[in-house]
Parts: structure tokens; sequence; C-alpha cells
């Protein structure tokens, strides 16, 4: 058995969710933020069989679109100056992480 932690933007945490319950994979959500941009995100908990993680990762990635946006960064990059201009940075998409899952109940 594995465990997947996907971080997906808070844009695509619906899409996510939706596609997740579309296929009858069960998963936990969590809103977390964090990141350069301290931006919200979505982290989702899934414990799946080891056949099963492959077909979840395209799952989640086909709802995880990676988009351009333009930030004020909320810190200055450069101490000596603030920055008073946005940042074209992409953001979105997901970041994956699949662990062994050495024991599994439920109770």
């Amino acid at each position: 058995m594995k465990l997947i932690t996907a971080i997906v933007q808070e844009k695509d945490a619906n899409p996510v969710a939706n596609a997740l319950v579309e296929n009858d994979i069960r998963a936990t959500r969590l809103n977390t933020a964090g990141g350069f941009l301290r931006s919200g995100n979505a982290t989702f908990i899934i414990a799946t069989e080891d056949n099963n993680v492959d077909n979840t990762i395209q799952i989640i990635s086909d709802n995880s679109k990676k988009r351009t946006e333009f930030v004020t960064p909320p810190v200055a990059l450069n101490m000596a100056t603030e920055l008073t201009e946005p940042l074209e940075v992409t953001v979105g998409g997901a970041t994956i992480i699949v662990q062994d899952i050495e024991r599994f109940e439920q109770i």
C-alpha cells in the first residue's frame, strides 16, 4: 500500500476533489498555505493500493493546471529596495509525494 500526498493550488482543489470522488478514490483534504507566494493550497492525503498509484497521479495531473499570474511578492527580494511592480510567475500544477505504508487500519 502507498500513501500519496498531493499539494495543489487552491483554484485546482475542487476539480481534483471531484475527479477523485468520481473515480471512487477516497482522500482527506486539508486546506494549507505555503511557498514563496504564501498562497492557498489544498493537500490531499490518499491511501491506495500499489497498482492504483499511477491512475491516481494521472487523475490529479489531469485536474491540476499550471498557469501564469502576476503577483506582488509578500517580501522584497532585495532587502535594500522594495518591489512595486508585480512579478510574472508560474503557479498551479501539483506536488506529489508517494510513500510506502507499513501499516494501514480503518477503525
